[in-house]
């Protein structure tokens, strides 16, 4: 025989504690039925058994006056990894009573637990295991897969509410040792389990029907409720009717004593227009005669005015060709003087350009005196230029005789000119004072218009002061389409709210029939209840199987008790009812107690 690895052994002898100490915390925690208090047995030994799992293959730190061997170390490391973990940090620090940093992990191991998280924290310190190697040998549980293990059976603890003060625990001095006799069991105390048990399934089925009958009694006291409260909503919608019911006839005299008035205003309306249109057709005709004689006068002087409005275009025309030449003259004048100083200015360039060739010349005479075919270019272009100061001469020349001729033709355009003028000033003289007695005639023309215009506007006023009466009756008559249109959404209405009460009352009377299937199942079970206690029902825990089909059962395969033998079966397997002998009427059977009965039944007869 092979010797086994003592790490290994014991690694495995603290998973199995760590899985007795949590299954037994969980059953004890369930039938306990309460939240757990620090004093309850199962909860310390739970503490103990997680303290020595976290301490297994601690790396031993060395400081100046003793060894260090705490699991504060690596529980501190959590604040890192999971960031909601910080809570119960800061909170274990803060702790007053806590000097040891053993304490402080206890602290930290109770808070975690009343969080339902300690499987969430540990189980970030087991992924990490480079940062776990510094505190850890690489043979320690938290580094194996056991560690894994207890980290997954933790999640179970997640049912367990706890509540336990860490304040007034002295933390630091307790002696963590492992109670083996919780766990170890006798023959007695597997009997009284096994009574228990028997005792825990009659209180589960007695619980369950309680639980049953509250909740048919609520369900009964809020039916009552909602029956009270539609008999309330049904008296106001009443009451709502009537009131729609009255305001709906008082619209209705209200749109006849409108439509009345309507037909009245209509009545004067067309009276009044007759009048006025005949009062319109003899002022129409006044004035369509006035105005012919008006419109013949307002011709002819219109023609006068016309005639003598072309003879002052004409003149004013010609003065303003007469201006235009002389503007002209002065601009070609200006012009030529502007030519005749650029030219010069240009004539002054070339002669500065020549000296400044000449210049050159020598100097690359001087320079360059075997270039003979550049000097040969130079001379050519020199040539070239002389040739343009030739030319720009003779066009200097040709300048100065067109400006001569030019001020001999200005002189005689302004003696023409003085001459012309005086002419028209006489000529303009006469036509001002014809001017000014057309226009006398024309202020007495308008006049005459005004007096006719302001006549015309006063007829107008009167037109639109009727439209706007027109339009007052016919927004009227909208308003009475849309108190039409209102007690029509009224009528509508209330057929509506009638519908919905006949609804409601057939759905009470609904609810008082299934009322009564309820109360006639209550007394049912209460009497299956009485057949029932003389007979020891199976757990609904022990039985995941159909005892018949041997199919498993789920949401869709419910559970069903045999009112007979007591054992649960499927729905397929149990669809029969029988009048057993504690209880007349027909009760829930499974298919064998069916055939058993049946098989007595007719053995019995004679």
């Amino acid at each position: 025989m092979a010797a086994k690895d003592p790490t290994a052994v014991e690694r495995a002898n603290l998973l199995n504690m760590a899985k007795l100490s949590i299954k037994g915390l969980i059953e004890s925690a369930l039938s306990f039925g309460r939240t757990l208090d620090s004093d309850y047995p199962p909860l310390q030994q739970f503490f103990v058994v997680m303290e020595h799992c976290l301490k297994h293959g601690l790396k031993v730190r060395k400081s100046f006056l003793s060894y260090n061997k705490t699991i504060w170390g690596p529980l501190e490391l959590v604040e890192k990894l999971y960031p909601e973990a910080e809570e119960i940090g800061a909170s274990v620090r803060d702790l007053p009573g806590l000097k040891t940093p053993l304490g402080r992990a206890r602290a930290w191991l109770r808070l975690a637990l009343m969080q339902k998280k300690m499987a969430d924290y540990l189980r970030c310190l087991i992924i990490q295991r480079d940062l776990l190697s510094e505190f850890y040998e690489y043979n320690a549980l938290m580094m194996e897969e056991e560690g894994a293990v207890i980290v997954g059976l933790l999640v179970g603890l997640n049912v367990i509410d706890a509540n336990l003060c860490v304040k007034g625990e002295d933390l630091d001095s307790q002696v963590g040792v492992i109670d083996f006799s919780m766990y170890l069991k006798n023959e007695e105390d597997i009997g009284n389990k096994e009574r228990n048990v028997q005792i825990a399934a009659i209180l589960d089925q007695k619980n369950y029907v309680e639980e049953l009958n509250r909740q048919l009694n609520s369900t009964v006291s809020s039916l009552h409720s909602r029956v009270d409260s539609l008999e309330k909503s049904n008296t106001k919608l009443i009451e709502e009717l009537a009131i729609a019911k009255n305001n709906i006839i008082k619209l209705q005299e209200e749109n006849h004593q409108l439509r009345s008035e309507n037909k009245l205003i209509l009545m004067k309306t067309q009276q009044h227009l007759e009048v006025t249109k005949v009062d319109v057709e003899t002022e129409l005709q006044t004035y369509k005669h006035s105005r012919q004689g008006l419109d013949e006068m307002y011709n002819e002087a219109r023609k006068q005015l016309r005639d003598e409005s072309q003879l002052r275009q004409d003149v004013e025309n010609e003065l303003a060709v007469q201006v235009s030449m002389k503007h002209e003259i002065e601009l070609a004048m200006k012009l030529l003087e502007k030519d005749i100083h650029e030219k010069q200015d240009t004539l002054i360039g070339l002669r500065q350009q020549l000296e400044e060739v000449k210049a050159i010349n020598i100097e690359m005479y001087q320079k360059m005196q075997g270039s003979e075919d550049c000097l040969k270019e130079k001379n050519e272009i020199i040539a070239q230029l002389e040739e343009k100061t030739n030319k720009i001469t003779a066009a200097m020349r040709q300048l100065e005789q067109r400006l001569q001729q030019a001020e001999k033709a200005q002189m005689e355009a302004e003696d023409e000119d003085e001459k012309y003028l005086q002419e028209c000033l006489s000529k303009s003289d006469s036509l001002q004072k014809q001017i000014s007695q057309k226009e006398k005639q024309l202020v007495q023309l308008e006049t005459d218009l005004k007096i006719e215009k302001e006549w015309r506007q006063t007829l107008q006023e009167d037109l639109q002061k009727e439209k706007d009466v027109l339009s007052h009756l016919r927004n009227e008559t909208q308003q009475i389409t849309s108190l039409k249109k209102e007690f029509l959404n009224l009528q509508d209405e209330n057929q509506l709210l009638k519908r919905k009460y006949h609804d409601q009352e057939q759905a009470l009377q609904e609810l008082g029939s299934k009322l009564s299937e309820s109360k006639l199942k209550i007394e049912d079970i209460k009497e299956a209840n009485k057949a029932l206690q003389g007979l020891v029902w199976l757990k609904d825990k022990e039985a995941t199987h159909c005892k018949l089909c041997e199919k498993e059962f789920s949401l869709s395969k419910r559970k069903h008790h045999c009112r007979n033998c007591g054992e649960i079966f499927c729905n397929a397997c149990s669809d029969n009812e029988l009048p057993l002998p504690s209880s007349p009427k027909p009760v829930r059977v499974c298919d064998s107690c069916h055939a058993l009965l049946i098989q007595r039944c007719s053995s019995n007869l004679p």
